[in-house]
């Protein structure tokens, strides 16, 4: 690793978003949907000459990508993606805003018309940790989802299972699947048995169902 992908993901801190900033190749075009500050785009820019573009719905997260030199849209992804002509962008990213959104099906079949491939971060409500809590009665609160069930953005909550089979209904290839534990998770190993169980977080690379893997 040289010394600005070191600085990129020192600047990243989360995990999906620095293994998403790995997976995308030098020169690429991308539209990330839920952009938040801008820091993976900037990130992408700096050390990949990435074309970056990003969507966002906050004015502050809006201005603190134009701080970054980021380009940005500002509009609710619950409005979809029509504004973007089909196959703009080689990568749509989603990172943890999929479950944020009214219609998470729409959204996904959108992210594949306007681009080559989408690369979605997924919170598990699956996760060991979140059914203890429901079987205990309270809504789960961990580190992916600090905020209680009546101030998180999340509507639409979800396990990876559920994901994989709405894929599985719109004609969805997963080209890819990484599952993410936190620090501190206990038998982080046994994701590789059952992410929908042990990974708290995914990342899944999808392309349509028709697409020639070369």
């Amino acid at each position: 690793m040289n010394k600005k992908q070191e600085i990129s993901n020192i600047q990243l801190q989360r995990s999906d978003l620095i293994i998403i900033r790995k997976m995308i190749p030098e020169n690429s075009r991308v539209l990330d949907l839920g952009c938040g500050s801008g820091r993976l785009l900037y990130a992408l820019k700096q050390s990949k000459h990435v074309k970056v573009l990003g969507v966002e719905r906050e004015q502050s997260k809006i201005l603190e990508c134009a701080a970054r030199g980021i380009p940005v849209i500002q509009t609710s992804l619950d409005g979809g993606l029509a504004d973007f002509p089909d196959q703009t962008f080689d990568y749509v990213i989603l990172s943890r805003t999929i479950q944020s959104v009214m219609r998470p099906d729409i959204l996904l079949q959108e992210m594949l018309r306007v681009g080559k491939r989408g690369i979605v971060s997924y919170m598990n409500f699956g996760h060991i940790n979140a059914r203890i809590q429901l079987v205990f009665g309270n809504f789960p609160v961990n580190r992916n989802l600090p905020l209680p069930w009546y101030d998180t953005p999340t509507i639409r909550p979800g396990t990876i299972d559920d994901f994989k089979k709405l894929c599985h209904k719109l004609g969805i290839r997963i080209i890819q699947e990484i599952p993410l534990t936190n620090e501190g998770d206990f038998l982080p190993r046994l994701t590789c048995f059952s992410s929908n169980l042990f990974a708290s977080n995914s990342i899944m690379v999808i392309s349509k169902e028709n697409e020639v893997i070369q």
